[in-house]
């Protein structure tokens, strides 16, 4: 049985449907033309693809804190979908138990985007996150983890590190970023996506370039604490990425069925609550 075979989740993928959820005036970009991703175009990748759920995560491309989009696919799927949004930083504890009743998982921080900058006074938002159980997705790049170590660290939330951590593939595991995101799996609470290997890798050498940082990641954390994400529809990227293609590097990254079946479909239900 191949991977295209396997149950799987895939736990980063976004929804730009500008027709019927216009953009939020504050996005930092708009995706256009290929870019553009209904819930129907996704939902057709999944049974192609053998994809039985998925975590929807809220893009600050296109839609920024409104999460329309997101919550009409949450409705829409009746428990195939858990999702992640993007909120104010004032948001309310009742605003955002709303939000998780309605099966967001989780809210996403992204220094890598904005800036460390983003993450001034996270406290109250982490503390919110925390009381109801919830995730902070976080997205860094380089050693931007470093700076953010301390706080992560004291905080009780619970910690979802996107894209493996965004580090500097030519700097190697022991760059200092990557280093403090191994050390963060001691918490117990922190979990890592691999995902997103387009976004640090040169796209004709994802897996020699990605290879060392996934082996890391899978003996840090363990199985128990890794998923997997495709990062669909790849927006904003230099070159081609496919989704089939993606698949494949997840089977060569992970060539133990056993192993990719924890990682890629036990792990992740037990995380988000699939059922």
């Amino acid at each position: 049985m191949s991977i295209f075979d396997e149950p799987k989740i895939d736990c980063h993928n976004h929804l730009f449907d500008p027709v019927a959820y216009p953009y939020h005036p504050d996005a930092p970009y708009a995706p256009s033309g290929q870019e553009v991703a209904t819930l129907t175009q996704w939902e057709e990748v999944m049974a192609a693809y053998g994809v039985c759920n998925a975590l929807l995560v809220g893009p600050n491309s296109g839609y920024h804190t409104d999460n329309r989009c997101l919550l009409a696919a949450l409705a829409a799927g009746q428990g195939r979908f858990k999702g992640i949004a993007v909120v104010d930083n004032a948001i309310s504890l009742d605003a955002l138990a709303a939000l998780q009743a309605q099966g967001v998982v989780g809210v996403a921080f992204n220094p890598a985007l904005y800036g460390l900058q983003t993450m001034d006074g996270a406290e109250a938002r982490l503390a919110k996150l925390a009381e109801l159980g919830m995730f902070a997705q976080i997205q860094v790049c380089d050693d931007q983890l470093l700076e953010l170590h301390g706080l992560l660290e004291r905080s009780p939330v619970r910690l979802l590190i996107d894209h493996c951590g965004r580090p500097n593939a030519a700097a190697g595991v022991g760059q200092p970023g990557f280093q403090a995101l191994l050390k963060l799996a001691r918490s117990g609470r922190a979990s890592v996506k691999l995902s997103g290997m387009q976004k640090f890798a040169a796209a004709d050498a994802l897996h020699a370039q990605s290879h060392a940082y996934v082996q890391a990641l899978i003996e840090a954390f363990g199985p128990h604490a890794c998923v997997w994400g495709s990062d669909w529809p790849f927006i904003r990227q230099s070159s081609r990425i496919d989704y089939g293609p993606l698949l494949k590097l997840a089977e060569r990254l992970m060539p133990d069925p056993q192993l990719r079946r924890e990682i890629m479909w036990d792990t992740p239900r037990r995380l988000f609550g699939f059922t």
